[in-house]
């Protein structure tokens, strides 16, 4: 049995074993524009790559600058590689959130030059949380006595055709790579 996956691109790409080489926007932004969000629980499909690109819109909304927008944008990119697993699941997988940290810090490492500080981490887990919170009202109709969170983004959850995810993805990545990539 094979230890690896066949990436869009047309890559042997090794989950256990991740080569920073074989890690390519275009197999990021394909795969992400394809999972379904909530493991497809939800009342229409609203892909990874959309959240992402909702939460690089948002932080450049709230003027955290380029880079939080491509981190933002990059946050789930290990998912196209390892899957998108529930968050009240994963919490009970502490090997795979090993994996899934060292894969996304790789990532950081390629498109950034370095991994995310302690700072900006919890500004992207701010949005993240942000935009869930939506995705669950909307996407799952749960109803929560808390109070929305203020964002500077309008959500529209308009089910979109994959590719053009998948293109607006890639067009956020060209725009906010820094100079050299």
């Amino acid at each position: 049995m094979p230890r690896f996956i066949m990436t869009y691109t047309g890559l042997r790409f090794e989950p256990m074993n991740p080569d920073p080489e074989k890690i390519r926007l275009e197999d990021i932004a394909h795969a992400l524009s394809l999972l379904c969000r909530g493991n497809g629980h939800v009342k229409s499909f609203w892909s990874v790559g959309e959240h992402c690109i909702c939460c690089a819109k948002e932080a450049l909304a709230r003027g955290l600058g380029e880079r939080m927008a491509l981190a933002c944008l990059l946050h789930d990119a290990g998912e196209c590689y390892l899957s998108d697993i529930p968050r009240p699941f994963k919490q009970s997988l502490p090997s795979y959130q090993v994996l899934e940290d060292r894969l996304l810090e790789m990532i950081y490492e390629k498109y950034l030059g370095s991994a995310l500080t302690q700072t900006e981490q919890k500004l992207l887990k701010e949005i993240d949380d942000d935009l869930l919170w939506y995705d669950l009202k909307v996407l799952l109709g749960w109803q929560e006595n808390d109070t929305a969170p203020a964002i500077h983004i309008s959500l529209n959850y308009a089910v979109r055709p994959f590719e053009e995810v998948e293109q607006e993805y890639l067009r956020m990545c060209a725009e906010l790579l820094p100079s050299g990539h």
